[in-house]
């Protein structure tokens, strides 16, 4: 009788585990932007990715790195986000890439060494409530490149602010936005 029941309560456990994989029926039907803000985004993004080419590749300053690809979406695509904001995108790369160089310098590189940086960089956003997507990649690029610490700096800090320099100055543009929402 007792093993029935607990037959039981797993199959319905396992039944409401497996019926979250569904979804939910969207509400709000997805909406495209402005054809002016399409317009400035596609600028933003276009300034913002040249300028750090630019200095990499004519001024040899290592100041482009791949997750700073994935935040220019962020600031320039959906810069209302609270993942888009300046304090996010300059510590959540920040402090993702400081984590990752440490990682590196201690353990080397290895499969559990690249988990552990990236799992710790992220929760180190978590709790400085720095959360920024791309910084997880910031920390992953550190340990599988063998960072050395000016990598913190350049390409990660540097590169950062200048995202959000050229997102203030062609985010706000646009008669429909305000960047940043707020600094910090």
């Amino acid at each position: 009788m007792l093993q029935s029941v607990s037959k039981i309560r797993i199959k319905a456990i396992l039944l409401k585990y497996f019926s979250k994989f569904k979804g939910k029926k969207r509400m709000t039907p997805l909406v495209s932007p402005a054809p002016l803000d399409i317009f400035i985004s596609l600028l933003g993004s276009l300034i913002g990715i040249s300028i750090l080419s630019l200095l990499l590749l004519v001024y040899k300053i290592p100041i482009l790195a791949a997750p700073l690809g994935a935040s220019v979406v962020l600031v320039f695509w959906v810069s209302d986000a609270p993942l888009s904001q300046p304090r996010n995108v300059i510590l959540g790369h920040t402090i993702s890439a400081a984590i990752g160089v440490m990682t590196y310098q201690l353990w080397g590189m290895s499969w559990w060494s690249v988990a552990i940086g990236t799992s710790t960089a992220i929760l180190g956003m978590v709790l400085t409530k720095t959360t920024h997507p791309p910084g997880g990649a910031t920390a992953l690029l550190a340990i599988l490149s063998a960072a050395e610490p000016s990598y913190i700096f350049t390409p990660i800090l540097a590169g950062s602010l200048i995202l959000i320099l050229i997102g203030v100055l062609v985010n706000n543009l646009s008669p429909n936005r305000n960047y940043p929402r707020y600094w910090y």
